[in-house]
């Protein structure tokens, strides 16, 4: 395993919210996101989802609050909760999520990834 730099890997992806996994740990990977605009609404039934804003801000609206996370804070959004991140401006993300979440849940847009994708290096 190297050393590896979230926010320089997130900072010098091309593409929107696209993530990539940076690293394994147990059952979950660490992925870096580049994010500008909104995702669609979505939830993962059986997993958490950790958010970690490396610079920038970004908003995650649920059905029953929004948060607003600022560089430096995380927010875990809990299994099964529908949730619309959006980023008004460019926001670089460290995601904490199990190897078998899938990136839009059952919705299908086209920013959605497959895990494959996300494991494609850097």
């Amino acid at each position: 395993m190297a050393v590896v730099s979230p926010r320089t890997v997130a900072a010098s992806l091309t593409e929107l919210w696209s993530p990539r996994v940076i690293a394994s740990l147990d059952d979950s990977y660490i992925k870096v996101a580049k994010l500008r605009g909104d995702l669609a609404w979505h939830a993962h039934d059986g997993e958490d989802e950790l958010f970690f804003v490396l610079a920038g801000h970004l908003t995650i609206e649920m059905e029953a609050m929004t948060v607003e996370l600022r560089e430096g804070e995380a927010y875990v959004v809990p299994r099964g909760v529908r949730h619309h991140p959006i980023a008004a401006e460019e926001c670089l993300v460290m995601l904490v999520e199990k190897k078998t979440t899938l990136h839009t849940g059952t919705e299908v847009t086209e920013h959605t990834r497959s895990v494959a994708e996300q494991l494609r290096p850097v």
